[in-house]
């Protein structure tokens, strides 16, 4: 997973990061509340975890920006080494999911946000595989399955599907897709990620008679979407529209 982390403290900074190396996540480091906030405003990440204060912006600001820009509702943690309960009560209050004590206690932070992690993400949780609509994911074969029918996909093929799916309705920035599949973060502007995006809709059939679609979303990256699911959806408006009036 991507996370992004806010924290003045390098050495506290440089704790985190390496818990979170060691479990497998790829991390962007802040010491500056504004620089994390208009990164995230270009960029994605599946986690935050923040800093109670913070340079220019504090922790509970980049939240409330976060939050309030009605985007993806992602989990957040604060690591703080403000313990006290008066903090807690008002980053939860703010909007936080779970509120961590510095200097960490390695273990009890590494699962804490794997907990966050798999209630924000169950698809991805699974290792075995997920099933969505007409596609069958089979992680440790890295296999999808089409209406019960294989589809050869390369490794890379397969980690750009496994993302898009596991993400539906989510924007994934190009930065985040890169660093996600390639495993590396995004430095230049190229077409391989369009060149992949689009070789994957023709070999997955992303079209609506599968029930989905995949379109870019301007200067950011791309957006799968569930169309029965935005159906319902728009149902449901529709009805509590005609309701209200």
């Amino acid at each position: 997973m991507r996370i992004a982390v806010l924290q003045r403290d390098p050495i506290m900074r440089q704790s985190i990061e390496q818990v979170l190396l060691k479990a497998g996540h790829i991390c962007m480091l802040y010491d500056d509340g504004l620089a994390m906030s208009k990164a995230l405003a270009r960029s994605t990440a599946d986690l935050l975890v923040l800093d109670w204060l913070g340079t220019r912006l504090s922790g509970t600001e980049v939240l409330r920006s976060v939050r309030g820009g009605g985007g993806d509702p992602l989990p957040v943690m604060f690591a703080s080494l403000d313990t006290s309960e008066e903090s807690m009560v008002r980053a939860f209050v703010s909007g936080a999911d779970d509120y961590i004590g510095l200097p960490l206690r390695a273990a009890e932070f590494r699962e804490r946000i794997a907990a966050l992690l798999r209630r924000a993400y169950p698809e991805r949780s699974s290792a075995a595989g997920f099933e969505v609509g007409p596609y069958h994911f089979d992680n440790r074969r890295q296999l999808v399955l089409l209406r019960g029918e294989p589809v050869t996909l390369s490794s890379t093929q397969y980690r750009l599907a496994a993302l898009f799916f596991s993400n539906i309705g989510r924007v994934m920035s190009r930065d985040h897709i890169f660093a996600m599949v390639w495993g590396r973060e995004f430095r230049e502007l190229t077409r391989t990620i369009d060149s992949h995006v689009s070789r994957l809709r023709l070999l997955l059939e992303i079209e609506p008679q599968n029930e989905f679609r995949l379109q870019p979303v301007y200067k950011s990256g791309y957006r799968l979407l569930h169309l029965r699911q935005e159906e319902s959806v728009e149902r449901s408006v529709d009805q509590a529209q005609k309701q209200a009036a």
